[in-house]
């Protein structure tokens, strides 16, 4: 129990997880930029009548249809760019993961019939960071000692917008006290718990930072830090037995042709020529069909095994890459290589962290000394001609 409240365990899995799943849901806004008001806006197949009549029954959050037009949802769109740039730089993480978890929500339940699956653990992981202490290492946040005015200015900033949104007739359901769905509490409580509990950290570590308040406080971030990081943890497993499990049952699995008809699909060929490649050598499509429901039901019970279950981790993520190129789904596979994440090594996180730290600081040794020369070569031909 004092390991469990007293540390934070996998801090570097879940800077992973974050920068991982802020590179995604980045990566897929930049992409989609120049259809974004086809896909979530107001020139979407789905209207926002459509939309709310859906919202009303299911009672997902979304704050587009609060005020509507065009104007609030570019806004709402580039703040989802904005926050997931801050959630990849671990910029106060504790307001950034929370405007990033309002920003997919708000997108993704605009508009349900889009995504490719791996929308749904974007959904799921913007919960669960919000939960985790994910800016421990790799971030801006661990170079600060302390909240600083921006912080207070931030909070409070948010803190006002909150109580506009709450008191304002515009936001409608979207952030009731109580909600019919389990476990009958709305978006309200969890916005100012947040939001009040930021607070409380802050005024402790000003007055009492020693003290035993702050300290269960601290133990407390602790534990569900770590909660959250088991849920993630089950909840990759979850995905993964049961869609091994499923694919058991499947008759075109069992006779190891499920991988041969998507690479025959228009859908699914981004490059014909390499899927028409793949689909012709049947012996490697037979043994890639019954490896994936192999390692898909067998992962859950390799984590007794660090050696079986590191092995298996670097054959999912490099089929996941394979689906991300032959299948042409991007957004499904990175998501599941960020979410695999919570289970790589520390050993292998470090050592790839001091080498892009190495590459990045070379990196910007070689700019700065072009840019030098640059400047020294630009004064000397001044000097020539005078």
């Amino acid at each position: 129990m004092a390991a469990f409240t007293g540390r934070v365990l996998g801090r570097h899995q879940a800077a992973v997880v974050r920068i991982g799943f802020g590179l995604v849901w980045l990566a897929y806004l930049l992409r989609e930029w120049p259809h974004r008001r086809v896909l979530y806006g107001d020139r979407s197949p789905w209207s926002m009548d459509l939309a709310q009549r859906l919202l009303a029954e299911n009672g997902a959050f979304t704050v587009l249809p609060w005020f509507g037009g065009r104007l609030w949802f570019e806004l709402v769109y580039h703040l989802a760019v904005l926050a997931a740039v801050a959630v990849v730089l671990g910029w106060r993480t504790r307001a950034s993961t929370v405007l990033f978890l309002v920003t997919v929500l708000s997108l993704q339940n605009r508009n349900v019939f889009l995504g490719d699956g791996g929308d749904n653990v974007v959904h799921l992981m913007a919960v669960y960071l919000v939960f985790t202490r994910c800016a421990e290492v790799w971030s801006l946040d661990a170079r600060r000692a302390g909240p600083g005015r921006v912080g207070v200015v931030l909070w409070a900033v948010l803190g006002a917008v909150l109580a506009v949104c709450q008191l304002g007739d515009f936001s409608g359901e979207s952030l009731t006290w109580t909600s019919p769905a389990f476990p009958y509490v709305g978006w309200a409580p969890l916005f100012w718990g947040l939001w009040a509990v930021a607070g409380l950290w802050w005024v402790l570590g000003r007055l009492r930072p020693d003290g035993e308040p702050r300290a269960v406080l601290d133990a407390l971030a602790n534990m569900i830090h770590n909660c959250a990081m088991l849920v993630i943890a089950a909840e990759v497993m979850l995905i993964y037995a049961t869609a091994g499990w499923y694919k058991v049952q499947g008759s075109r699995w069992q006779d190891g042709t499920a991988l041969y008809y998507p690479l025959h699909l228009d859908y699914f060929t981004p490059w014909p020529w390499l899927s028409a490649l793949a689909g012709s050598a049947l012996v490697p499509v037979f043994l890639i069909s019954y490896g994936t429901v192999i390692v898909q039901v067998a992962f859950p019970f390799t984590l007794l095994n660090r050696r079986v279950k590191n092995v298996l981790l670097a054959v999912m993520m490099a089929e996941h890459l394979g689906i991300a190129v032959m299948l042409g789904l991007p957004v499904f596979s990175l998501a599941m290589i960020a979410a695999d994440a919570v289970f790589l090594p520390t050993g292998a996180l470090l050592w790839v962290g001091a080498r892009v730290q190495r590459d990045v600081v070379r990196a910007g040794a070689r700019l700065l000394g072009q840019a030098l020369r640059d400047l020294e070569r630009a004064l000397r031909r001044r000097e020539d001609v005078r």
